[in-house]
């Protein structure tokens, strides 16, 4: 089967299966967020505008992990001392629980459970025209980056691996990517709490960078 093909069909299983897993997991989402509620207040979801196949902007949907204005405090980063993730926050981070949300991504086609995770639109102006190709797939909740190196990497080693799954994609690879995303989940691989611009945003010129998404909600998770 082609790779285009491929994806077409995909895209109609990704949409079926992501529909019953909101249905099946919606009493576990449901105490999330009243967790959250109870614990760290509102809002209960975080909402981010990501670049999408083929260029496009959409709304990414999480659950809240960090503090409220963590944005404005950490300017898109949480630094070292800086302590914006509270207790709920860890425990949604390190299981990847925050990102249940993104079912209904998944379900209206903005993004499909594999694939290069969506980047903030400042990253993705900074690419080169190679590192732009990382979007003619459909991005996704998990990758090949997330799978080798979850958030201890540069943007630019991340984007090289997208890259290469763009180059391999198929059942096969998305089925091996499943399957080591949950090894990956049940280890807490690669899990990086505090970082700086230094540490990761190697994209062209970061003096032009607002806010690059480092560990808001998630850099590039």
């Amino acid at each position: 089967m082609s790779p285009s093909r491929y994806l077409a069909v995909r895209a109609v299983t990704d949409r079926i299966v992501a529909g019953t897993a909101l249905v099946v997991l919606s009493p576990l989402m449901l105490a999330i967020a009243a967790s959250i509620l109870v614990a760290m207040g509102r809002p209960v979801l975080f909402r981010q505008r990501r670049v999408g196949t083929g260029g496009e902007d959409f709304s990414i949907v999480k659950f809240r992990t960090l503090v409220r204005d963590a944005e404005r405090l950490g300017a898109g980063y949480v630094l070292p001392g800086m302590d914006l993730v509270p207790p709920l926050g860890h425990v949604l981070r390190s299981t990847s629980l925050d990102e249940l949300p993104q079912l209904w991504n998944i379900l209206v086609g903005e993004m499909a459970f594999v694939g290069p995770r969506p980047a903030m639109r400042d990253q993705y102006e900074r690419y080169t025209d190679r590192q732009r190709g990382r979007v003619s797939v459909p991005q996704g909740v998990t990758g090949l980056a997330q799978v080798r190196y979850r958030d201890a990497a540069t943007f630019s080693t991340r984007i090289e691996a997208d890259l290469e799954y763009v180059a391999t994609v198929s059942l096969r690879t998305d089925v091996r990517l499943l399957v080591a995303t949950i090894s990956a989940v049940t280890r807490h691989d690669g899990i990086v709490q505090h970082q700086t611009p230094e540490d990761i945003d190697d994209l062209g010129d970061r003096r032009t960078s607002v806010a690059p998404d480092a560990t808001t909600e998630g850099k590039s998770r």
